[in-house]
């Protein structure tokens, strides 16, 4: 006999039945499920902690549900979920975040997803439209992960809200060759030093800043004097500049300065003696150390470091290989990983270890030739 209101009941072949309900995002309705038990209790016991756990997995409360009616989710295309995803991003997260993800949107999804219907369309169909436009472009593997990080977080903001299926958009389905990262040789190093010492202009104590202690180009473009502390020989980043676009339009843009890329890129670094008496030596009255009165532009900064290995006979390259190069020389003193990965500010040592450290040749002939000692040991 069931319990009246308890959907709980005795079946013919002894069993006691116990029925709850739970929302289906994929039948995009609700349906009911049912757990047993020897006895009532044993079968009200097994319900309730099932309701507790279908609780503990639901994100949202169902918005387009009507009490005691089962309504299928409401019609929303991709474009329009994105547009609610992005101005609800806008209160969460720095500017310059908000402004990466709608331009990310607008540049790379706009066009290839913006006009799918979400509720109608099969997980296949825009996995594949997403894949032949990545893999096509020949973006970079970054990029193509930005895209379908973003996608994925528009998906799941639909499905919070407007109870569609969830749409796991796979990166490493996308095909995109990723180059190998290189670092300045010995060689290239040492002419820039010998021309850092002949002439210490502007660019090279900004080369010197980045190859002592791997800053990023933004944060050393927003560095200030106030941020060193001479008698201690440390420099703290505090902020980093970029260009970013105002007004809700790519093409117009403005220097801005914000906090650091995350929590852990606020840090202090020590310098060396030598460095500390160079800046020391080159500090004037401005407020800022490259640009004066403000912060200074990134891309000046680029177009200045080019000038620089044009002069020093070195071919063209890109101001962030300083970084990966500062990186690579510290591992290879004998630097400890979880040390350098602070000072680099990630927030894990895996990204010092897997993207930024790359042995020379030099550094793998030398661990290479400590083999015949090695293998001495086994001959006497």
């Amino acid at each position: 006999m069931a319990r009246h209101g308890e959907n709980i009941r005795k079946r013919n072949d002894g069993r006691w039945e116990a029925r709850y309900q739970l929302f289906d995002t994929d039948k995009g309705r609700k349906i009911y499920r049912s757990v047993y038990g020897s006895t009532y209790e044993e079968a009200k016991g097994r319900r309730n902690a099932a309701v507790l756990e279908v609780e503990k997995q639901r994100e949202y409360e169902p918005q387009n549900m009507v009490q005691g009616n089962d309504i299928a989710p409401v019609q929303i295309g991709f474009s329009q979920a994105a547009v609610e995803w992005l101005s609800e991003t806008a209160e969460k997260c720095k500017y310059s975040t908000y402004i990466k993800y709608r331009n990310v949107y607008r540049v790379h999804l706009e066009s290839v997803l913006g006009s799918f219907l979400l509720t109608d369309t099969p997980n296949r169909e825009m996995q594949e439209k997403l894949s032949d436009y990545l893999g096509g472009r020949g973006l970079s593997v970054s990029l193509c992960r930005s895209v379908c990080c973003i996608a994925n977080q528009i998906l799941k903001y639909a499905k919070r809200k407007y109870l569609v299926s969830v749409l796991v958009l796979k990166p490493e389905t996308i095909k995109s060759i990723k180059e190998p990262v290189t670092t300045l040789s010995k060689e290239e190093q040492s002419k820039i030093l010998s021309c850092i010492h002949d002439r210490p202009d502007s660019a090279g104590i900004a080369v010197m800043l980045c190859l002592y202690t791997g800053m990023r180009l933004g944060e050393l473009c927003a560095l200030k004097w106030s941020d060193f502390d001479f008698l201690n020989g440390t420099v703290t980043v505090s902020r980093t500049v970029q260009r970013i676009s105002v007004n809700g339009k790519i093409e117009k843009t403005a220097l801005m300065e914000t906090s650091p890329k995350s929590q852990c890129s606020r840090r202090t670094i020590p310098l060396v003696a030598g460095l500390v008496k160079l800046l020391q030596e080159f500090k004037g009255k401005e407020i800022y150390v490259f640009g004066g009165n403000r912060a200074f532009e990134p891309r000046t900064m680029q177009y200045q470091f080019k000038k620089f290995l044009s002069d020093a006979g070195i071919e063209d390259r890109n101001f962030h290989i300083l970084r990966h190069t500062f990186a690579t020389n510290c591992i290879e003193s004998g630097m400890d990983a979880k040390i350098l990965s602070v000072i680099l500010g990630h927030s894990d040592v895996k990204i010092t270890l897997n993207h930024y450290v790359h042995p020379t040749m030099e550094s793998k002939r030398r661990q290479i030739g400590l083999l015949p000692d090695f293998y001495g040991q086994f001959c006497g």
